[in-house]
């Protein structure tokens, strides 16, 4: 089904969508904005669907940390029982092959189960970004049009890539490397007490200060990431809509290149400025801190020294041991400062994504849905609609005011009027693009809120003035309105569409390349395209949108014999610019200020010598190639 994108057409009161408004609106009317307490509670959920890979994953990481402290521990019986026993007398070599042997085994098992880990990590974290990625993607889909008229293309596609992107390495890696670098921490601490423990609490007096610090710098890096991802958001808006085949013609043609690069530039910089600064944020921190972890051996060797001097028995193998485990401990510990970062950096970019998750879509399936009636299928009815779109205030005049009309099964009705009369808006209506204000939009007898949005769309097809063609092949694009049709039948739908024999003039027939947004056809191959793609979808319904307007004459004759084609045996709803294309429809309804001033045949309207007529004399036949 070809679908006229937000933004085409008339001014608002024609049926356009409100235009882009910021973020800081969107997330204003968003009443699911995440808060910061149930954020960590959203981010743990998305673990759920793993917890047995988790728990698996878990066992290993106490597994790796608990073995990691044998080694400082081995360090000492080598020192002690091997090297220098503490009896005295010379090196024992068996206790000492047993003790390096026991080494080995140590480091070749902690090896092992480390990489197992480390590949379940990576299945754990990669599942859930590709999960929460689906489900950002599933929930965008499900908004309704209104949200893609104020919402620039560019910040959706950062939310769905960048801010997904920023936060896959802390889903990878955070969970595992908590709880590995947590346990990894107490054993080290455990293990100091257990060999003296005026020197554990000698090195733990730094620890408090420590963290104190780092959530100073976690708060601030927070809060330029925050920045960071929204410039991104920006640049990626930017390159949208500036390298686009539309925009990249609209900046040749008014010579704004180096305007536009100028525009690229300064948003560039900053964003080098900002992830810069990212990327300092914290560094002085961890120089700091290397520092003080480094003067700490220094202080155990001069405490050691009076200890020793004391005759507190202190041997040199725990002394040697006592370092080697306080080292270690350093790995950890720094590395649950930078997760705390990270984590800290990450929550920004989490609050961004749960912000588009928790939207409510403005239009949603009926708890209860009921089918259409079959007795009164192909039936169209708007019973008193009148419609404001969301952003319009009170004080603004409706876009449709107090519509009623029934367009019966296998009749084609048209609508006409001035531009911003209302005529676009009746077609969204009538697919349930947008709700109405007021009133009841029926389609074969049933509230069309009482209705599946996908049996609507099942039985209607529309054809706007801009269809839109995805960069794929002929084919392609046919198919996707039935992913199933044979070679066969999408020939037999481009023959009714008068498209075939042109397509098969080009060198790769149906396999050939349309170009982003059908760029590389004309305006009337495009629409005979978007014809045959709906008459291979075959709707009892078809809405024509304004779908000659932009043509010229010999696009628009051929383009009309093909509608002419699909409108047989359908219930036609018109919404027409020029009067030639809708002369022999069963009623023609002249909207005016959003309302229906005149309806009757073109010779009924004529004799009036109303709205229709006058419109009629602006568009007489024999000025109509003036007028084009």
């Amino acid at each position: 089904m070809s679908m006229m994108p937000p933004g085409a057409g008339g001014g608002r009161g024609g049926g356009r969508p409100p235009a882009f408004r910021d973020e800081s609106e969107l997330r204003s009317q968003n009443s699911e904005a995440p808060e910061v307490e149930n954020l960590w509670r959203k981010i743990g959920a998305l673990f759920t669907p793993y917890r047995g890979e988790l728990l698996l994953s878990l066992v290993l990481v106490l597994v790796t940390a608990a073995l990691g402290v044998l080694p400082a521990l081995l360090t000492q019986q080598a020192f002690d029982r091997g090297l220098f026993p503490v009896g005295g007398g010379g090196p024992n070599l068996v206790a000492l092959w047993w003790v390096l042997a026991a080494m080995v085994a140590v480091l070749i098992l902690n090896s092992g189960l480390s990489i197992w880990q480390s590949w379940l990590t990576a299945l754990i974290g990669n599942s859930v970004t590709a999960d929460l990625r689906i489900r950002l993607f599933d929930k965008l889909q499900q908004m309704e049009l209104a949200f893609f008229a104020r919402t620039k293309t560019g910040e959706i596609q950062s939310r769905l890539q960048n801010d997904v992107g920023g936060v896959a390495t802390t889903l990878q890696n955070t969970f595992t490397s908590v709880i590995g670098n947590v346990v990894a921490t107490i054993a080290s601490i455990a293990a100091m007490f257990v060999l003296n423990w005026q020197l554990a609490i000698l090195s733990l007096i730094i620890m408090p200060p420590l963290v104190a610090m780092q959530r100073r710098v976690g708060q601030r890096r927070a809060r330029v990431a925050t920045k960071t991802q929204q410039s991104l958001a920006d640049m990626t808006a930017m390159t949208q809509e500036s390298l686009s085949v539309s925009g990249i013609l609209l900046t040749k043609t008014l010579g704004r290149e180096e305007s536009s690069l100028d525009q690229y530039r300064v948003a560039n910089r900053e964003q080098v400025r900002l992830q810069r600064q990212l990327a300092m944020m914290g560094q002085w921190f961890f120089g700091f801190m290397r520092v003080v972890m480094g003067l700490v051996p220094v202080v155990i060797y001069l405490v050691a020294g009076f200890l020793i001097a004391g005759g507190t028995g202190l041997t040199a193998g725990t002394i040697v041991a006592f370092t080697s485990v306080n080292s270690q401990m350093t790995r950890p510990l720094t590395g649950l400062m930078r997760t705390g970062l990270e984590i800290q950096t990450s929550k920004a970019l989490f609050a961004r994504i749960f912000e588009y998750l928790g939207l409510k879509p403005a239009i949603e399936d009926s708890e209860e849905p009921k089918a259409p009636n079959p007795d009164r299928a192909g039936e169209v009815e708007f019973d008193h609609v009148s419609f404001r779109y969301p952003d319009q205030s009170k004080d603004e005049p409706a876009t449709l005011s107090d519509v009623s009309f029934t367009v019966h099964a296998g009749e084609m009705a048209a609508f006409v009027g001035p531009s911003g009369a209302g005529k676009s808006t009746i077609s969204y209506l009538a697919a349930r693009l947008y709700d109405a204000t007021e009133g009841t939009v029926r389609f074969a007898g049933v509230d069309v809120r009482d209705l599946r949005r996908s049996e609507i769309m099942r039985h209607i097809g529309l054809v706007s003035q801009e269809s839109y063609l995805v960069h794929a092949t002929i084919a392609e694009n046919l198919r996707l309105a039935k992913p199933e049709a044979s070679m066969s039948e999408l020939e037999e739908a481009c023959r009714k569409a008068s498209i075939h024999e042109q397509i098969m003039s080009f060198p790769n027939g149906y396999e050939t390349i349309v170009g982003e947004r059908g760029y590389r056809l004309s305006g009337g191959e495009k629409q005979r395209i978007a014809i045959a793609r709906v008459l291979l979808k075959d709707p009892p319904v078809l809405i024509l949108d304004e779908a000659t307007s932009a043509l010229d004459t010999v696009s628009e004759r051929h383009v009309q014999e093909a509608i002419d084609e699909a409108s047989r045996g359908r219930t036609v709803i018109s919404i027409a610019h020029r009067l030639s294309t809708i002369r022999h429809a069963d009623v023609i309804h002249v909207l005016d200020r959003g309302r229906i001033v005149e309806r009757g045949t073109h010779e009924e309207l004529l004799g009036l010598g109303g709205h229709y007529a006058d419109l009629y004399r602006e568009q007489d036949p024999l000025t109509d190639s003036a007028h084009e």
